[in-house]
């Protein structure tokens, strides 16, 4: 028979096991990506569950995987109200503490880049082959600061992109399913696949790239200043 004594000590470890399968529940997070440059974080936040107190002390690119809502409230501050949307990219400067939670009624996924580094000015895309120039109607710039050019990528069912260049350090995240051959200068072939939510790095190229899939391709590129 267990001792009276005991009782206490099993009741708190059973509460500490709660609080800790609770707070997996409100936020999983993963870190596919950790270097001198960046750190990538796949965050899945849970409905109607407020965060811990945390502080962002890197500037961080923001892509969003489902569309949601979104209540932030700094430390003494206002609530801000972020609505959303499958695929939506934003520029989120550093800030002081703050608690975030989803008020939609769905778990929101996402991926952070939170940014290591200054920008370089010195860092800068003149290439002839730069894709916005080579194929403007698959690459589309988000937007662009000193630390990150973001582009938004969108190759149709089968497509081929003509030979173009990337000339910074890259994180990819995928909005959707990869399937695509790619083809560099010297001949050399390669497969690259990921899933919808994933995350890759990738660094200086030049290459072809061809969509084999019946389904369009979708991406986000976060290129690098620093």
């Amino acid at each position: 028979m267990m001792e009276p004594m005991n009782l206490p000590r099993s009741t708190a470890t059973f509460v500490m096991l709660f609080a800790a399968a609770g707070l997996a529940l409100s936020a999983q997070t993963q870190t596919p990506i950790d270097n001198d440059q960046v750190r990538v974080l796949q965050v899945t936040d849970q409905p109607h569950t407020k965060s811990s107190p945390d502080e962002h002390k890197l500037n961080r690119v923001m892509v969003y995987l489902e569309a949601g809502r979104q209540e932030i409230t700094p430390q003494n501050g206002r609530k801000t109200i972020v609505n959303l949307r499958r695929g939506g990219v934003r520029w989120s400067p550093a800030t002081g503490t703050q608690v975030s939670e989803i008020t939609s009624n769905a778990p929101v996924g996402m991926v952070e880049v939170e940014i290591k580094k200054p920008g370089d000015p010195a860092k800068k895309v003149t290439t002839a082959l730069d894709p916005l120039k080579v194929a403007p109607k698959i690459y589309k710039l988000e937007f662009e600061n000193g630390q990150v050019r973001v582009i938004r990528v969108k190759i149709g069912p089968k497509q081929v992109v003509p030979t173009h260049e990337h000339v910074l350090n890259r994180v990819v995240i995928y909005l959707t399913d990869q399937n695509t051959r790619i083809t560099t200068t010297d001949g050399k072939v390669e497969m690259a696949q990921h899933k919808a939510g994933e995350a890759s790095w990738g660094g200086p190229a030049t290459h072809k790239e061809e969509n084999l899939s019946d389904m369009p391709f979708e991406a986000v590129v976060v290129e690098l200043k620093n």
